[in-house]
């Protein structure tokens, strides 16, 4: 029983977490499918609705809930998790690295949508009854959401408390407003028949190819129930989803179309915003409005998360991230990121100026992350989960040709405004890439300015003399003398009396358990190797780590240790693998990266930097 309560707790909580955006999304999937698919009829209603129904239960019920959300990581999801489970560490597989960063940089892309339909949608539910409004609705919405990304800084630990409780109303009242027209018109549930969608498919052609794009904006927040898994656990978000979100998203958009079926909707009028009485226009939008903000929230809170993961995967530089919560491990703020991803979603909320036109730009990115999540998971699925080829085929290559009938019907779009996400993904793609690769190749040239630790020890060393105190060196790769320690001794003819060597190694799994976070062994001299071991989803605070170490009688003092830290200075050879303007986004981001003081939490006053130079 106490478990069950705790399961519903969390389903709760998660309801403002990762159904923001699917929630959402009867704001203006069914308007966008009417409008594309040549106006509101009862044959098109009726057939988008069994379109959109067979859409939630196939790609998020079966391909997402039941499938996908397997494929965790020590309860963590997302496409780069799946991505890190492939073997990345024993071997080099650039194809599947390229899918990841791929999918992560168009989700990036989308995020930045998602905030101005949600918000544009709810707002322009006021043109109906207060059609004087309507000039200032775009204000508003840049308001709105400009107040959001400023308040990011604070943390969302207050607001995050009420997001379940306000979701768990607006998921009632869609389902019951829905259902109110359902029994009006009950005749709507022959939608649920799947022939009825491929018919009206058939019967249109290749017309039909932009409502299917339309049909996947029911669907757009598939990815979240993955990437979030590790706030609430799989459970939770299944208990929700089936329980609660699945019948009201269903309610909803039934009680749409059943409105439409009955021709009650008029040309350009939104039918969610009919689907009750006059009455509760406004309290609806307001409504409305307030479960945008939660999606809106959500999608900024999930870049940063994303952000976290692909910086101690190695694909982007270091950033500064500030942990807005001691309670939410998951509440932390990325400041770069959050500015970025404000400029472009108020500049296109400004340049497209309605919902309407932000839907043609809207579902493209997610539908080609999608297609990428199931290419991987086959490649999961044979290989980490051993399925045979004949299941893998069937399942994936079903759950394949869904994915790509989206994507097609999403590249109708590229002319009309899906262009926008395709080059904010394709330039995010470029430079994860540059990074990634960029990297690979410093970590290489670093490995011919290098020194076993053990014959700088037993050979090296006793030649210098030595200073009271402890220095605490960061080296990128194990068993190696730091090239800062080698430039110390060259410069300075001594060093302290400790010396404490500490690479730290980001694993391919969400987190490390304290017990396992250090492994210390001593090789005389004075001098002792520390590799500590982090988690994708962990933030390295290694004066505390180092604080916990046992170096036998000698703890480490704060006021009597000295970090010393390397700061390369980059120099191409002719013959880099880099090239043209790779080489120089890759230098723009080393020079601007987070120094390791502020990314490993070290006290600057208590750190010496050492430059080098490194030719690549």
């Amino acid at each position: 029983m106490e478990q069950s309560g705790r399961d519903v707790k969390l389903a709760l909580g998660a309801l403002g977490v990762v159904y923001g955006d699917l929630g959402t999304s009867p704001l203006y999937a069914l308007k966008t499918a009417l409008d594309w698919g040549g106006g509101a009829t009862p044959q098109a209603a009726l057939g988008m609705l069994s379109l959109i129904v067979w859409t939630l239960v196939l790609v998020i019920s079966v391909k997402y809930v039941a499938l996908v959300m397997r494929a965790d990581s020590e309860g963590e999801g997302g496409i780069l998790v799946l991505m890190s489970q492939l073997g990345l560490k024993k071997r080099s597989r650039p194809l599947i690295v390229a899918f990841g960063i791929l999918g992560a940089a168009l989700l990036y892309g989308d995020g930045a949508i998602t905030p101005a339909i949600s918000v544009l949608s709810a707002l322009e539910g006021l043109k109906e009854p207060f059609p004087a409004v309507q000039p200032v609705i775009l204000p508003m919405t840049v308001a709105i959401l400009g107040g959001l990304f400023i308040l990011q800084r604070r943390g969302t630990a207050t607001i995050g408390r009420v997001f379940g409780p306000i979701m768990l109303c607006w998921f009632l009242v869609i389902g019951l407003l829905g259902l109110r027209q359902i029994l009006i018109h009950p005749e709507v549930f022959q939608a649920f028949d799947p022939s009825v969608g491929i018919r009206y498919l058939a019967g249109h052609g290749l017309a039909g190819i932009p409502v299917l794009g339309a049909v996947f904006l029911s669907a757009t927040g598939a990815e979240a129930l993955y990437a979030d898994m590790g706030h609430f656990g799989a459970k939770p978000i299944r208990l929700g989803w089936y329980g609660l979100v699945l019948p009201a998203l269903l309610l909803s958009y039934a009680g749409q179309a059943a409105l439409v079926a009955s021709g009650g909707l008029h040309d350009g009028e939104n039918p969610f915003f009919l689907l009750g009485p006059e009455a509760l226009r406004l309290p609806l939008v307001l409504l409305a409005t307030a479960a945008t903000i939660i999606a809106s929230q959500s999608i900024i809170s999930g870049a940063f998360s994303m952000t976290r993961q692909a910086i101690q995967l190695g694909l982007l530089p270091r950033m500064t991230i500030v942990q807005t919560s001691e309670e939410g491990y998951g509440q932390i703020y990325v400041g770069f990121v959050n500015w970025a991803l404000m400029a472009l979603t108020i500049g296109l909320t400004i340049g497209f100026k309605s919902s309407d036109n932000l839907a043609a730009a809207f579902g493209i990115a997610v539908a080609m992350t999608m297609l990428l999540t199931t290419i991987l998971m086959a490649v999961l699925m044979r290989e980490v989960w051993k399925w045979r080829w004949l299941s893998v085929a069937a399942l994936a290559g079903t759950l394949g040709v869904i994915d790509l009938s989206f994507v097609t019907a999403n590249l109708t779009k590229v002319a009309e405004g899906g262009w926008v996400p395709l080059v904010v993904g394709g330039t995010i793609f470029f430079l994860m890439s540059s990074w990634h690769y960029g990297r690979m190749a410093m970590l290489n040239a670093l490995k011919t300015e290098s020194m076993s630790v053990g014959h700088f020890v037993s050979d090296v060393l006793p030649r210098y003399s030595r200073v009271p105190g402890t220095a605490v060196y960061l080296t990128r790769r194990q068993g190696v003398a730091p090239l800062a320690l080698l430039n110390t001794l060259k410069h300075c003819k001594a060093v302290h009396q400790r010396l404490i060597i500490v690479h730290v190694d980001v694993q391919h799994v969400p987190r490390i358990p304290r017990d396992q976070r250090a492994t210390v062994r001593s090789l005389g001299q004075g001098v002792w190797i520390v590799d500590m071991h982090y988690g994708f989803m962990e933030h390295p605070k290694l004066p505390r780590a180092l604080a916990r170490c046992d170096f036998g009688h000698m703890p480490l003092m704060p006021e009597d240790t000295t970090f010393v830290v390397s700061k390369e200075s980059i120099v191409f050879a002719s013959s880099s693998l880099l090239t043209g303007l790779s080489r120089r986004l890759f230098e723009v981001m080393h020079r601007n990266a987070a120094d390791a003081c502020a990314y490993f939490r070290i006290p600057p006053e208590r750190t010496l930097e050492l430059g080098q130079r490194l030719q690549m």
